[in-house]
């Protein structure tokens, strides 16, 4: 599965010259968790979360407390160039899936920006990655019905069952049909491993 195939498109930005107040609009607004920053010439410098955004916005209040709460003396970040994360990871359209999730877990991050070279074209989140995994098992076996009818409209023909993400493929003996329908079955998103059984003559 290739990201182009999961992630949200088109990206919602946001300034780096943006006050912070509206970019955590934007990102409730838009019910996500992060988001790519870009300059005036709208290239990408950095990332920002909702972490990043939430820091400084708060003053203790007193009735958490007997102690008298003390106000801070710093005033809060103004603008998303202040809280933003400047050292950005990204992926391409055609970065494979797997890799991304590498990168998630390694750098411990929740969103990746996607480039079509210098573009900002989508963004990946472990939310758009969990909304694959979610899909019904009735709507992933039409898609693998859908794409195995569109490469061979005429035969030859496989029955298909899918079970928690595994696609099961049973068909007459033909090897490489079968190698091209198992490489189909697998770019459907949402298909996590693909087995095939020979059906009896």
């Amino acid at each position: 599965m290739l990201v182009r195939e999961v992630m949200s498109s088109p990206a919602i930005t946001v300034r780096r010259t943006d006050p912070v107040r509206r970019a955590i609009r934007t990102l409730h607004g838009n019910d996500i968790t992060a988001a790519p920053v870009v300059d005036d010439s709208g290239r990408l410098v950095g990332v920002v979360s909702e972490l990043d955004l939430l820091r400084g916005e708060f003053e203790p209040d007193p009735r958490a407390t007997v102690r008298p709460a003390r106000s801070t003396q710093d005033p809060p970040p103004r603008r998303v160039m202040e809280v933003m994360t400047g050292d950005v990871v990204t992926v391409n359209e055609t970065t494979d899936v797997t890799t991304a999730i590498d990168l998630m877990v390694g750098k411990r991050i929740k969103s990746l920006p996607v480039l079509r070279s210098d573009a900002i074209v989508g963004m990946l989140s472990r939310r758009d990655l969990m909304a694959m995994l979610a899909r019904p098992d009735d709507e992933l076996r039409a898609a693998v019905v859908d794409a195995l009818h569109e490469q061979y409209p005429f035969g030859p023909s496989w029955d298909v069952t899918v079970r928690d993400g595994v696609a099961e493929l049973s068909g007459p003996p033909h090897e490489h049909a079968d190698h091209i329908a198992d490489l189909l079955a697998r770019t459907v998103p949402g298909i996590v491993r693909v087995r095939h059984f020979r059906r009896s003559p």
